[in-house]
């Protein structure tokens, strides 16, 4: 009984050390207005979290990065009131259009 007992605990143990966050690609982007030192935030947030950003926008107030899905929830919650927008980061293609 004492072994099942420890193997139980021993799997339990092992299961939240083989838990991880999932990383998403996503690309967030700000209104233009929005100062600097926020969008320097949620990257620095981010990169404390174990994500990457993966290119840094010149055009438009917003990056591109790989990230915990916990993270993007909790820059998610704090950035809304700045109205930052955040989405999937996903191929696009462009297909001819059919001749008839």
């Amino acid at each position: 009984m004492r072994f099942l007992t420890v193997a139980t605990a021993a799997l339990a143990a092992a299961q939240g050390a083989f838990a991880v966050d999932i990383q998403k690609a996503i690309i967030m982007s700000f209104p233009n207005g929005t100062p600097d030192d926020i969008v320097n935030r949620a990257m620095d947030e981010i990169r404390k979290a174990g994500g990457t950003v993966t290119h840094e926008y010149k055009l438009l107030k917003g990056f591109a990065a790989k990230a915990p899905q916990k993270i993007i929830e909790s820059v998610t919650a704090w950035s809304s009131e700045y109205h930052a927008v955040i989405e999937e980061d996903q191929i696009v293609e462009i297909s001819n259009p059919s001749t008839n």
